[in-house]
């Protein structure tokens, strides 16, 4: 038994024992298989309530005794998921080679106990000391009223989520030393919401980079949907060089800015170029949802529709868009952000700076408009919704349905069916401001031959007039407070996307300062100028 647990145990279970094994083992027994009753036979009434101190104790040390000592279907035992724990708790020995295993716990809060895990991982000859920290809850299981672990795969490892496992092997691909446009590397202690992005670039370049493979213990992610997560070297490999396209300090600027807002994701591009000069996550679960996030972009689409109001002569920047109260589109009402003033004589570059909905509802049964336009502005012009982008790692590519009823009017103003990560809206403002659709990519094409996807992009005038409006919406519009005190060649486009069952909108901004774009997203953050704008704001600020 481990020097950790033994402490609590005796503390906490065994010390009743000295005094007379029979009793103690009784009730120990008692207290965690459920059974109850005393030495008459007759069964305890079934515990309710959450467990109390003694339970929580008794549980934990149980627990930790038979982790501590290999014993995986007893550990299990005590859980309430005794199959997948016992999985789990099978690979952390016999696949993982994760032995010596002492367990310190610390102060319960309530249910909820925290502990330190130190270890040894040994294979191929070669062995490391593992440590780190974790933490358990105990709760009442539901059948039996018996104090339990609620089962967690970050009960093992805090970086394990569902269906995961641990495993010790040499390395399927070698480390890479993966550096920005500036040559300096590029690090997950320095930057880390860029971990999973080069764990996903490691797994793709390893083997082209040159460099061979190391043993580590890793987490395997269910089905492959994820590049494996590194958590220690037992033998390091050697590393080959990869060039990005990052930019450091865009990169530095973006991973600060996102941390102000839960939930949040980040990406600036090179509109003359499609280089991402910077991708940055703050999410509780580890997705890269920056190119990966399929979300309604609320109002960031406007730039879309109004590119397709223009491409069919539907109207101009300085032709009519009125901005009515409300907007009736085959039996379903629109209506704009509460406290707009309507307007029956605005222009389009006036309702798309107030980002008013009703006036791009109105437009969009205009003849030649079908079904389909919006679908074939976004693929044709815009290179979207084609599953062809090749970045270098997984990315999601937009998607724009032709729909009909209610759904095509809620397109027109990033809603309905249509999907988009913020990876996708900073190219849509790299395209509209330069007329000419880039794929953005994070690794140059040249390394692996991989052919970019092509869209035929904009008309001079179109995006002459796409990015004019911008400019307004980023000084005199709803973007304005979060443009303030940027200089150069500005302009922006806000968004807010309800969600079912969310008491708040997605936060959406997307804007330009020179040749910089970027877009992004923050969950339940309100108005687009309310959390995003300030993202895209401190990244802009840079200059890439």
């Amino acid at each position: 038994m481990g020097k950790g647990v033994k402490a609590a145990v005796i503390g906490g279970v065994f010390a009743v024992m000295v005094g007379g094994a029979g009793y103690g083992a009784y009730n120990i027994v008692s207290a965690l298989d459920g059974d109850g009753g005393g030495t008459s036979g007759v069964a305890a009434e079934k515990k309710s309530g959450p467990p109390d101190q003694d339970e929580v104790k008794e549980t934990t040390a149980a627990f930790f005794a038979a982790w501590e000592k290999g014993q995986a279907a007893q550990a299990a035992s005590y859980t309430n998921n005794d199959a997948a724990a016992e999985q789990l708790l099978t690979a952390f020995g016999d696949d993982a080679h994760i032995t010596d295993v002492r367990i310190t716990p610390g102060a319960a809060k309530g249910t909820t106990v925290p502990y330190t895990v130190k270890a040894k991982v040994s294979y191929g000859g070669k062995s490391k000391p593992l440590s780190y920290g974790s933490e358990l809850k105990v709760v009442r299981g539901l059948t039996t009223g018996r104090a339990l672990v609620d089962w967690q795969p970050s009960v093992v490892h805090p970086e394990l989520r569902r269906d995961d496992t641990l495993v010790t092997e040499t390395s399927s691909t070698p480390p890479i030393e993966a550096v920005g446009r500036d040559g300096s590397e590029l690090t997950k202690e320095k930057y880390p919401s860029l971990g999973p992005i080069l764990d996903a670039l490691r797994d793709k370049y390893g083997k082209e980079a040159g460099g061979t493979p190391g043993i580590e213990l890793v987490v395997r992610h269910a089905g492959g949907s994820a590049p494996d997560t590194p958590l220690l070297t037992l033998a390091k490999g050697k590393p080959g060089k990869l060039t990005t396209t990052i930019s450091p300090s865009a990169q530095a600027a973006a991973e600060q800015a996102v941390k102000r807002f839960a939930q949040s994701s980040v990406v600036a591009v090179k509109p003359s170029t499609g280089e991402v000069l910077a991708v940055a996550n703050h999410r509780t679960d580890g997705f890269n949802a920056a190119f990966q996030g399929e979300a309604a972009p609320g109002s960031t689409m406007k730039i879309i529709t109004a590119a397709m109001l223009i491409d069919n002569g539907v109207t101009s920047m300085n032709g009519p868009a009125p901005c009515p109260d409300t907007a009736v589109w085959q039996g379903q009402t629109f209506k704009n952000l509460t406290g707009m003033e309507p307007n029956e004589n605005a222009t389009l570059a006036n309702s798309f700076m107030r980002s008013c909905n009703t006036a791009f509802i109105k437009l969009i049964d205009e003849k030649p408009l079908t079904d389909a336009s919006l679908t074939q502005e976004a693929e044709q012009h815009f290179g979207l919704g084609q599953d062809n982008w090749k970045t270098g790692i997984g990315s999601f590519d937009g998607s724009v349905p032709a729909v009909s009823g209610p759904d095509r009017a809620a397109g027109a103003i990033g809603q309905g069916q249509v999907q988009m990560s913020p990876l996708n809206m900073a190219s849509v403002t790299a395209t509209a401001i330069t007329g000419a659709f880039r794929q953005p990519y994070l690794v140059s094409p040249e390394l692996d031959g991989r052919p970019l996807a092509r869209a035929e992009g904009l008309k001079a005038s179109t995006a002459a007039q796409l990015k004019q409006m911008m400019r307004l919406n980023a000084t005199q519009g709803t973007a304005q407070q979060a443009m303030a005190g940027l200089g150069g060649d500005i302009g922006a486009k806000t968004g807010s996307a309800e969600v079912d069952g969310n008491a708040k909108s997605n936060s959406w901004f997307t804007g330009f300062r020179n040749d910089v774009a970027a877009a992004a997203m923050t969950e339940q953050g309100g108005h687009g100028g309310d959390a995003a704008g300030p993202i895209v704001a401190a990244v802009l600020r840079t200059g890439g």
